[in-house]
């Protein structure tokens, strides 16, 4: 499915002491900024000795018309985004997977029970984003309950098992 839009954004990234013998470090996303920074990725930001703040690198966030009830829904409620960190190789135990604005897609992305998936504050701007994008290409779909049909007795009576465990036509 193809987006409608992108927003692109900078995410920065907490790193903080862990107090559990088996970690030394936890990670969690922290903030999601407006635009690009001209920052390298997995730049250090501040460090206080016990938090480190990094740029972890550059996303973007993808609107798609389908989703828009999702998004209408998130700015009802929480009103945040949802970054995903995926363990990676290398110097830094985690890369920056995706951004989104949409709250199913955010958990379904913590079904391999191996990525880092938290909410953070939406800014302003995004949310004016959002909030327009839902008011140009939101459809309001009816809800049509559909009603169970009882059961046909003689027809379940029509197949009856067989002696040999297989069933009557």
């Amino acid at each position: 499915m193809t987006a409608l839009a992108h927003i692109p954004v900078g995410v920065v990234v907490a790193r903080r002491k862990a107090a559990s013998p088996w970690i030394d470090y936890t990670w969690q996303p922290a903030s999601v900024l407006i635009g690009l920074p001209e920052t390298p990725p997995w730049s250090l930001l501040s460090d206080d000795g016990e938090t480190a703040l990094f740029y972890a690198g550059a996303a973007m966030i993808e609107l798609h018309r389908s989703d828009t009830g999702n998004y209408r829904d998130n700015l009802a409620g929480d009103c945040a985004l949802w970054v995903v960190l995926e363990p990676a190789e290398g110097d830094h135990p985690y890369r920056l997977g995706r951004v989104t604005a949409d709250p199913s897609e955010g958990e379904a992305n913590t079904e391999t029970g191996i990525n880092i998936v938290d909410k953070v504050p939406m800014p302003e701007a995004i949310r004016n984003m959002v909030e327009a994008f839902v008011a140009e290409h939101h459809v309001e779909h009816t809800f049509y309950k559909r009603k169970r049909k009882p059961a046909d007795a003689q027809a379940l009576a029509r197949g009856a098992p067989r002696s040999d465990g297989e069933f009557e036509s």
